[in-house]
This record gives C-alpha cells, sequence and structure tokens, in this order.
C-alpha cells in the first residue's frame, strides 16, 4: 500500500475538516495516509535562556516521511507551506498546495477545485517545479550553534528601542560590504515578493537561480538591493556591540551576539511544489499583488 503525506495546520478548523475529507478519499484509494501537523516545521524562536538549538534542518522530517513517498498534501496558508516546506524538503517529497488561508501566494490549489485536484494528482496528471532554498546556520567559531531550512528569506535586525546597527557581508570571494541599516534580509527569488518586497528589493521570478541581499532602512542612499548568483556563499558579521535578532521565514529564529556569524548557503534539497498546470507566475503577481493592471484614472468631479 502507498504511503502518501498529509500536513495539515490543525490550529484551523477549516483545514482540519479539509484533511479529513481528503484522508477518507486518499485511503479509498489504496494509500497509506501519514497525517502530521505543520507545527513539527515551525521552529520558533530560541530562547536565550536555554540551550541554543544546534540541531541539523534535517530534524524537521516527521516520522514516516522518506523520499519513497509520491507525494503529500499541504494544508494551510503560506506560513503552513513554509513550515511543510522544511518538513519535506530534506526528503524529496513533492507538495500539493491547497489554500486553507488568506492570499495563498504559495498555493496550487483552492477549496473550490478540490474534487478536480485530487483526481489530477492520483491520476498522476501533475508537473513538478523545484524552488531553490538555504540553508541558515549561525556558527561562533566551528561550533553551530544554530540551523533551519529557508524558503523565503532571512531576516537580521536590531532589536527594538537599540540603535542603528552595521553589518558587515562577505559574499563568495568578493571583497566584503559594510552595510549600515536596521537590518538586512537575505532571500530566494520565492522570497523576494514577501518581507524584501516590503523593503524596497526586486521582485525575482523564481526560474532565476539568484539571491537578493535587501538592507532594511539603511543610512546611505548607496545601499540598494543587490541580487547575485545562488552558488556563492554568504556571511553576515554582526559589527555591533548588542545582540541582534534573526528571523527565518516568519517561524523560526535566535539571537546572534557579536562573536557569531550568520552562514548562509544554497540548499542541496529544492523544496519541490506539485503543479497541476503550467506555472504562470506574471499572472500570480498580478492576482495577488495587483502587479500590471491597467491604470484607470479617476473621473472628473463636476
Amino acid at each position: 500500500m502507498p504511503r502518501v503525506g498529509l500536513i495539515v495546520n490543525d490550529g484551523k478548523d477549516l483545514a482540519v475538516e479539509t484533511a479529513l475529507i481528503i484522508q477518507q478519499r486518499l485511503e479509498k484509494e489504496g494509500h497509506q495516509v501519514v497525517r502530521v501537523s505543520s507545527s513539527g516545521g515551525m521552529v520558533g524562536f530560541a530562547n536565550p535562556d536555554q540551550q541554543m538549538r544546534m540541531l541539523g534542518y534535517n530534524a524537521c522530517v516527521p516520522e514516516g516521511f522518506d523520499a519513497s513517498m509520491p507525494f503529500a498534501i499541504v494544508l494551510g496558508g503560506d506560513g503552513t507551506v513554509l513550515s511543510a516546506a522544511r518538513q519535506t524538503a530534506p526528503v524529496n517529497v513533492p507538495i500539493l498546495t491547497i489554500n486553507t488561508g488568506h492570499m495563498g501566494f504559495l498555493a496550487e490549489a483552492y477549496l473550490t477545485d478540490l474534487d478536480r485536484a485530487l483526481e489530477q494528482l492520483l491520476s498522476m496528471q501533475w508537473m513538478l517545479e523545484e524552488r531553490n532554498s538555504l540553508v541558515v546556520s549561525v556558527m561562533r567559531g566551528d561550533q553551530r550553534r544554530w540551523e533551519a531550512l529557508c524558503l523565503n528569506e532571512m531576516a537580521l535586525h536590531r532589536e527594538p528601542l537599540t540603535s542603528m546597527c552595521h553589518f558587515e557581508v562577505s559574499i563568495g570571494r568578493h571583497a566584503p560590504v559594510d552595510i549600515s541599516a536596521d537590518g538586512v534580509i537575505l532571500s530566494t527569488p520565492t522570497g523576494s515578493t514577501a518581507y524584501s518586497l516590503s523593503a524596497g528589493g526586486p521582485v525575482i521570478s523564481p526560474d532565476c537561480p539568484v539571491l537578493q541581499l535587501t538592507p532594511i532602512a539603511p543610512h546611505s542612499l548607496a545601499s540598494r538591493a543587490l541580487v547575485f548568483s545562488d552558488r556563492e556563499p554568504v556571511t553576515v558579521f554582526p559589527a555591533t556591540p548588542e545582540r541582534l535578532m534573526m528571523v527565518v521565514d516568519g517561524s523560526a529564529g535566535c539571537y546572534v551576539w557579536p562573536e557569531d556569524r550568520v552562514l548562509i548557503r544554497r540548499s542541496d534539497h529544492p523544496v519541490k511544489f506539485v503543479r497541476l498546470r503550467d506555472h504562470e507566475f506574471f499572472q500570480v503577481l498580478r492576482n495577488k499583488l495587483g502587479w500590471g493592471l491597467p491604470h484607470v484614472a479617476k473621473p472628473d468631479r463636476q
């Protein structure tokens, strides 16, 4: 009996109700369903008074998930998808994302199309799209103090009520640069439409093999977003005496101290998305963010 995955945002009634319907359908079709909560991929914020999370990013893979699974279904919003990516990417399990949240920027299907989506999925009438992900590690000397998988972005910034910070950023073999700002964002093309976009960074098509460095409220007109090859590892040194806060994909993070450094590199395990149709990125931008809509002038007031 083939095993398939079902990752559910257990905090949402609609997701839980839909999960029951899907599980019954899959079991009727002869599949063994391994159902888990998406909370397993929400690493959370490490308390500085407790032991740091020194586990590798593979620690988020749920029991029963492995590379033999043909697919896993994810029920929730975009935050759930980001959590599910940490649970599935290390074992190369493709995910079909069904939106039960709000915007659903990362969703492939909606509840109104649930029957059709399941029919296509079970008949294997779908394609794979791979999205590059990052491994974010906090290092102190040779010791790994914290690590997580990242699909959208890593944001390193000052704490509330502290002053502007300095960051020394080293990209691959290139000379390091100093950035004075409230923080810096290192994002993938998938994350270019998230926090980085709000901070003034450009939108990047997901098939581009690049990363993006975006300063947050920089103290220089010359500090602007930088796009470069994702083959280049990035190291961020906090050149400031105060501790900083690091947040990864909005649901994981820790404090970074002056003696630490943040190492970001492209993961060997991309996130695999099940696509039921050709993924038209510009259409998603139009539908979700209003990009490219025709300008309509305001009517004259008589």
